[in-house]
């Protein structure tokens, strides 16, 4: 696939991104190693696999290689990268290594947007698999059917998680693209919601003239760059002028069902196992992208009844015979926020804690006063401390601030507790009977679930979601 390339190294293999490629290609046949700065379920998971893996990073790590892969998360002070570029050995950002394997397939989907690419990218690589098309997928979390974040297939179509962060996403040229919704973010890579947009629209045209974008048109930062789309454009949505709309859902605690209609007839019924309006419009982006491939409407049914979803995403953990629900969810961003609670207030209606872990000072920076907002839906909101990821703290920055904030538009039972280890004993003093308690972050505040549940009264019958 890559001439005589084949040992390919990754710098920060156990990210999902990063860990998902090295996977993919080992199972094509490629000799991968890689290293990160600690072991992980990921690394581990690889080195199960029989690839090379080394814990921390060391120029000696690349010998061998033939190129080497980096994410956008490593730094260019990495003795890796300083190897690589004294031995004249290719490096290449993940992005650009993902764009190659885009060329392996005949047909290729990329799925961008603030929001939801990676439950989409899921539900369409359920489908796909339930509809006996054998993809390959590349995604950002581990999907429960397939108990990966990738799968290698022998059909003609990969489905890949486009992601805007660093416009990494402007190195790809899928056959179809995909777009779930705009808001603003990343406000270290983009100057303001116009960059942000020109920088989608430029990913909308790197799709061939006889290629599709889909495009939600629910959202009015995603509808106003559909004019300067220059490729086929399909919309979707609840919207009354989407081709491909929604409508009469019924929620059921996380069972959720609704219609579908194509220009104006009617596809048919459609079920998902997830609560919340935004994981219709994933569904339904992922059905407007399967019609397009012209999947028949059976196995579209039948691939989203047979979802299971994605790991932290609105992921139950544990339900206690007391009734109270422990869930897990990625949202880091106010509008994904919003609708984790929203999905949960519409499915279960019973009173709402939410733990959040804010993720990077400059998103903290940027939106606390934005989520502070989002959480005035919640019931009780317990804030730790920021998950730094790939930044170094600011000054006067903390988690605070969305604490306070929220206080002062009007948020009655907020608590601030900077250390995340003494949430469980405090989830022991508060919670009730039939609560519903859900950890949200992109960091690593999942890992207080088992302490609650551990924390919390229990009867011999109790058990795990899980």
């Amino acid at each position: 696939m890559f001439g005589k390339t084949n040992h390919i190294h990754f710098i920060g293999i156990g990210g999902i991104g990063m860990s998902g490629m090295a996977e993919l290609l080992h199972k094509l046949g490629f000799n991968i190693s890689g290293s990160d700065l600690k072991r992980s379920e990921r690394t581990d998971n690889l080195q199960n696999l029989g690839i090379n893996i080394s814990e921390g990073h060391r120029n000696t790590n690349i010998n061998g290689a033939d190129v080497v892969v980096y994410s956008s998360a490593i730094n260019n002070d990495n003795p890796e990268m300083g190897a690589a570029l004294d031995k004249q050995i290719p490096l290449i950002r993940r992005a650009e290594m993902l764009a190659e394997l885009l060329k392996v397939k005949s047909t290729s989907i990329a799925i961008a947007g603030t929001h939801g690419k990676t439950t989409t990218c899921s539900m369409l690589g359920t489908i796909l698999s339930v509809a006996e098309t054998n993809p390959t997928l590349v995604i950002g979390g581990i999907v429960n059917k397939f108990q990966s974040n990738t799968i290698s297939g022998s059909g003609d179509i990969i489905v890949v998680e486009a992601d805007e962060f660093d416009r990494s996403f402007l190195t790809l040229q899928p056959t179809m693209g995909l777009i779930t919704n705009l808001d603003l973010e990343h406000l270290d890579c983009y100057e303001n919601l116009e960059d942000l947009q020109n920088a989608f629209t430029q990913f909308a045209n790197a799709v061939p003239f006889y290629g599709k974008v889909g495009i939600c048109i629910d959202h009015t930062n995603t509808a106003t760059i559909i004019p300067n789309i220059k490729r086929p454009v399909v919309t979707f949505g609840i919207n009354d002028e989407a081709e491909v709309k929604v409508s009469n859902l019924r929620y059921n605690q996380n069972h959720t069902a609704f219609d579908v209609s194509v220009e104006n007839e009617t596809l048919g019924e459609f079920r998902i196992h997830l609560p919340g309006k935004h994981n219709v419009i994933n569904a339904l982006g992922a059905i407007t992208l399967a019609l397009e491939l012209d999947i028949p409407y059976e196995n579209i049914q039948r691939g989203l009844d047979q979802y299971t979803g994605v790991r932290r995403r609105f992921e139950i953990k544990y339900i206690m015979d007391n009734g109270i629900i422990i869930v897990d969810d990625y949202a880091h961003h106010p509008s994904e926020v919003s609708s984790t609670i929203q999905a949960a207030k519409s499915g279960w209606g019973r009173r709402l804690i939410a733990i959040f872990q804010p993720h990077l000072f400059t998103r903290t920076r940027d939106f606390y006063q934005e989520f502070a907002q989002a959480f005035q839906q919640s019931d009780i909101l317990i804030v730790t401390d920021i998950y730094k990821a790939r930044e170094i703290p600011i000054p006067g920055i903390t988690a605070e601030l969305i604490t306070e904030y929220a206080k002062k538009i009007g948020h009655t039972n907020i608590e601030y507790i900077p250390d995340q280890i003494q949430i469980s004993n405090r989830m022991q003093q508060i919670a009730k009977s039939n609560d519903i308690i859900i950890t949200m972050g992109a960091g690593n505040i999942w890992r207080q679930c088992e302490n609650i549940y551990k924390a919390l009264p229990k009867t011999k019958s109790q058990r795990s979601a899980n």
